[in-house]
């Protein structure tokens, strides 16, 4: 946190201490992958971790394939597995891998973990991810990022549906309120934490977030679910998956939900109400599935609830409003998939994304074109390629207001880009090097270079050993670049002087220099674990700078670029299956955030030390009671955040499922049953009133045919 000092700021002196944890974990990841290794090539028994049958699979029991066709009763009675590192995972590289051959740090949430989960939206699914800061601001607000600098509008994290970015260039974040889909139907989610700017572009700076929905041939029949509780007030769905001849398969759904307010010893208006409808269709276009097409889409409309002081030009010179805040849009997505082999072919995606919100604060209509392009083919026997070519259109129209003005008010910005990457093999089936770089062109800052190399060692069939450096940028939102400006509330109640954030078109892009080390293992079929620890180092980082001019308000500011930082953590996940029936799973995860903002900005641009929490524990168990009996249980401890007031709190939430008939679960949930209420987050920049999380119960009654 920023120390209070009359004299001139100056940076900090890097602490010697930060460069013993990279040199230390170094040395601790080489001797375990030399012991590990040396275990691995001494004799085996029937229990030696370097002995994998070969007809073991992704689980003990069952692949990833067989456990998506199983109906609900044959899944109560599969065995309580631990995931292997042969969980399938593209997102790292853009191409089939495998978790254990990753060099990142990777963490997939299965299908089967998210129907045994209590969460009800895709942020609180998170939670479970090692290091992910995840926090509810109000009932229909969130602030998630990856490794720091949490906020509503975290703005160095990319995050994917189907290959369709969700990443706004407007605030530079994501609107979690608007984001969403049948959880029945995500196949799994894959979640980088790191940088992954090589192949995704600019803004995949702390982490990347993939969810995968599954192909309508993994959803076939009839689902059906309705509920209602304490908070999670009413919701239902409805899903049919259907064919057409041998080769096209398709689905339809509907939902809807109504949430209640949170809560706010002043009162709370911030309800969230959304119905959400959508399709997709998958055909192959011959028998061999060379070539496949798919089309889908989705279209939402809903309000939220909202409670907003905003500056007004008439005395009293605030106002505090409680509005319902209407929301729609939709998308369509296109994609034609051409497999020559396992190692060759290409794909081509186009999709159209249109968001529009009427937030009295920060209304806009935004508008989203994107091609994709993507090739990969062995160039010999030892070197894999990748490439491929992006372009994005994107139109911002928003509504001024006197609080916040975007000049110009409507705005086209366009993004082109390619990458290439090579997957080299080193030594067969032990060391591969990865190395690419992505080049993009946007209206922002121009031309922006970001490369990566990354090295993966296998010591055995269950290790293996990672490191890497990469460089990746956050180029400004729309809202940071034009000549507009941001009115807070007087800062004296009363008086007509507002604080004043004005924009900059002379802003830059923030860059990152990301050092990281990572081990995995599955010792034996009942456990496994992976660790991963990293070192980054920001430039230019975004500051609100004070504008000396004695004819303006001293309360002016200016958005800029004077901040640099530094941030180091470790990650620590494992998974156990302590009996047949029951397995546990957890993760530790540190941050350390140590910011140097430069004379002449604003007190609160040190904040971000103190707005994601330095120590997370999370852990879960899933319990099989019966083949038609499920109990699970989820805790996590989230430390405090000392720039935000928010005290360290422990949640605990559970679930049981109950299989009368075959096609059929009912279930009671419990969620945050610890306390009545607590904070987990406040708004930045929108003065937003923030409510607490407040501990809930809902029922659930789920048909699958």
């Amino acid at each position: 946190m920023r120390e209070p000092s009359d004299s001139s700021r100056e940076p900090r002196p890097r602490a010697p201490r930060r460069w013993l944890l990279p040199a230390g974990v170094l040395l601790a990841v080489a001797w375990s992958a030399a012991a590990f290794a040396q275990a691995a090539d001494a004799p085996a028994g029937a229990d030696s971790p370097g002995e994998r049958p070969p007809s073991a699979d992704l689980f003990d029991v069952a692949g990833t394939d067989d456990i998506l066709k199983l109906d609900i009763e044959q899944l109560g009675r599969v065995d309580v597995v631990v995931p292997s590192l042969d969980l399938p995972v593209t997102t790292v590289s853009r191409q089939q891998s495998t978790v254990g051959r990753s060099p990142a740090a990777v963490f997939v949430i299965t299908s089967e973990m998210i129907r045994r989960s209590t969460a009800r939206n895709i942020p609180d699914l998170l939670r479970m991810v090692p290091g992910l800061q995840v926090a509810r601001i109000d009932a229909n607000k969130w602030a998630v990022t990856s490794r720091g600098f949490n906020g509503r509008f975290a703005n160095k994290l990319l995050v994917q549906i189907d290959g369709r970015t969700v990443y706004t260039p407007l605030f530079a974040g994501v609107f979690w309120d608007m984001q969403d889909t049948l959880l029945e139907d995500i196949e799994r989610i894959e979640v980088i934490r790191g940088p992954g700017a090589t192949v995704w572009g600019a803004n995949a700076v702390n982490g990347v977030i993939n969810i995968i929905t599954k192909d309508a041939r993994d959803t076939q029949g009839a689902y059906a679910q309705v509920g209602g509780g304490t908070e999670e007030r009413d919701f239902a769905a409805l899903r049919y998956g259907g064919s057409v001849g041998e080769g096209f398969r398709y689905r339809v759904y509907g939902k809807y939900f109504n949430r209640d307010d949170g809560y706010s010893p002043l009162g709370a208006f911030d309800h969230w109400r959304v119905g959400r409808g959508g399709f997709r269709m998958d055909w192959d276009l011959d028998r061999c599935r060379v070539d496949q097409l798919t089309f889908q889409g989705d279209y939402f409309d809903g309000t939220t609830g909202v409670v907003n002081t905003v500056p007004t030009p008439a005395f009293p010179y605030e106002q505090t409003l409680a509005e319902q805040t209407p929301m729609q849009g939709g998308n369509l997505l296109a994609r034609w998939t051409h497999t020559d082999s396992e190692d060759a072919g290409f794909s081509l995606q186009f999709y159209y994304d249109h968001m529009a919100d009427r937030d009295p604060n920060a209304g806009y209509d935004q508008d989203v074109f994107d091609v994709d392009f993507q090739d990969r083919f062995r160039l010999d026997a030892r070197q894999q390629i990748v490439w491929g070519l992006g372009s994005r259109w994107v139109r911002l129209d928003s509504l001024p207001t006197f609080s916040l003005v975007i000049d110009p008010a409507i705005q086209r910005r366009d993004l082109y880009s390619a990458f290439l990457q090579d997957q080299i093999t080193l030594v067969e089936d032990r060391l591969l090097l990865t190395a690419g770089c992505k080049g993009e062109h946007n209206d922002f800052t121009g031309f922006e270079f970001q490369p990566t190399a990354r090295l993966v060692w296998l010591p055995g069939e269950r290790a293996s050993a990672w490191a890497a450096f990469s460089r990746a940028v956050r180029t400004p939102s729309m809202a940071e670049s034009n000549n507009g400006r941001l009115l807070q509330p007087p800062a004296v109640s009363g008086t007509p002087s507002f604080p004043t954030l004005w924009a900059n078109t002379d802003m830059r892009s923030e860059e990152l220099l990301a050092y990281e080390l990572g081990y995995r293992a599955q010792p034996s079929d009942a456990f496994s674990w992976d660790l991963a620890l990293f070192y980054n180092v920001y430039d230019r980082l975004r500051t609100f700078n004070f504008v000396n001019d004695p004819m303006v308000d001293p309360l002016t500011f200016r958005v800029g670029n004077d901040m640099t930082g530094e941030t180091y953590g470790v990650e620590l996940s494992w998974n156990w299956k302590a009996t047949e029936h029951w397995r546990l799973s957890g993760y530790y995860a540190f941050l350390q955030m140590q910011l140097h903002a430069a004379q002449g900005t604003a007190p609160t641009d040190e904040n971000p030390e103190g707005s994601s929490p330095q120590n997370q524990v999370y852990v879960q168990s899933s319990w099989d009671l019966a083949d038609d009996l499920e109990f699970d249980v989820s805790a996590q401890y989230v430390d405090s955040l000392p720039s935000l007031s928010i005290p360290r709190y422990i949640t605990l939430d559970a679930r049981l499922a109950w299989r009368p008939r075959r096609h059929l679960e009912l279930a009671v949930v419990g969620q945050s049953l610890l306390e009545g209420h607590r904070p987990e987050f406040t708004s930045d920049l929108l003065s937003t009133r923030n409510t607490e999380v407040q501990r809930g119960v809902y029922a659930t009654a789920t048909w699958r045919h």
